[in-house]
């Protein structure tokens, strides 16, 4: 059971970092995973009231603020415009609407969840948090550092000329995946890179970059043995929605998925 002693609605980010470095005090984020759980929380600090609930688009980035919710990322038109159906994909299959919009983005890439949709898909993207006291750095930094007392204020994706897909396996509608694969590619210093991450391995995703040239005239065979050789890097382990060994199969098969759907885009 989940009991809170002392609730505080912040009036500045300051206040709520200064706020949360107590032992027992909590940021609130959607709650959806926190109210399941057995805590006891001395102080609760609620950040609803510090407009982090806004998606901000500018010609190079857009800042996705931690109140954000999931169906936020859904909907919002500039995001679709951008990445096509690629982010509404990545959430769509998270539990329902009413849950998505109580969700937040702050509460699901700061808890580093091994079965989070879109921390797969944002580690494959340009993409960098904004920390109230370690200031910007980027995702794939962060996901790899132990969790802390500090504010994630906001997640940062940066334009660029990206080709995107998500890919997800559940055993049943709105169940946890099995696991999760968003590949991204692009030319980086003149070179064409892929960027693979590999979610609920069941652990957090992690990301993988290969210089791989892939042409539509590639053969299915090399496309095939480029996604064994990313599926290869990653660690996988075994839970009762499958093995090891089934989850690295997974992640060869939605891997090549991807980049054969990334191929024949227009």
């Amino acid at each position: 059971m989940l009991t809170i002693q002392n609730y505080v609605k912040a009036n500045t980010l300051e206040e709520a970092y200064e706020l949360n470095q107590a032992r027992n005090s909590r940021i609130l984020g959607g709650m959806m995973w926190l109210r399941l759980g057995n805590a006891r929380i001395k102080t609760a600090i609620d950040l609803s009231g510090l407009g982090l609930d806004q998606i901000e688009e500018t010609d190079r980035v857009f800042k996705i603020g931690a109140m954000c919710t999931l169906r936020q990322l859904e909907t919002h038109t500039g995001l679709r415009e951008f990445f096509g159906d690629t982010m509404a994909e990545s959430v769509r299959h998270i539990v329902g609407v009413q849950f998505r919009n109580q969700a937040t983005v702050g509460g699901s890439i700061y808890g580093r969840y091994g079965f989070s949709d879109i921390l797969t898909l944002f580690l494959a993207l340009d993409t960098f948090v904004e920390l109230y006291d370690g200031g910007t750095i980027r995702l794939s930094e962060f996901v790899k550092r132990k969790k802390d007392k500090d504010l994630l204020v906001s997640v940062i994706i940066r334009k660029s000329d990206r080709k995107v897909r998500y890919e997800s396996i559940r055993q049943t509608k709105t169940d946890f995946p099995v696991l999760t694969c968003a590949v991204v590619t692009g030319v980086v210093n003149g070179k064409e890179t892929w960027y693979v991450s590999v979610g609920a391995r069941p652990m957090h995703a992690a990301l993988v970059e290969k210089e791989w040239e892939i042409s539509k005239d590639t053969a299915e065979d090399t496309i095939a043995a480029y996604a064994k050789e990313a599926a290869a890097c990653y660690t996988y382990g075994t839970n009762m929605r499958g093995s090891a060994a089934y989850r690295q199969h997974l992640a060869e098969v939605l891997i090549a998925r991807a980049i054969r759907s990334i191929l024949t885009e227009e």
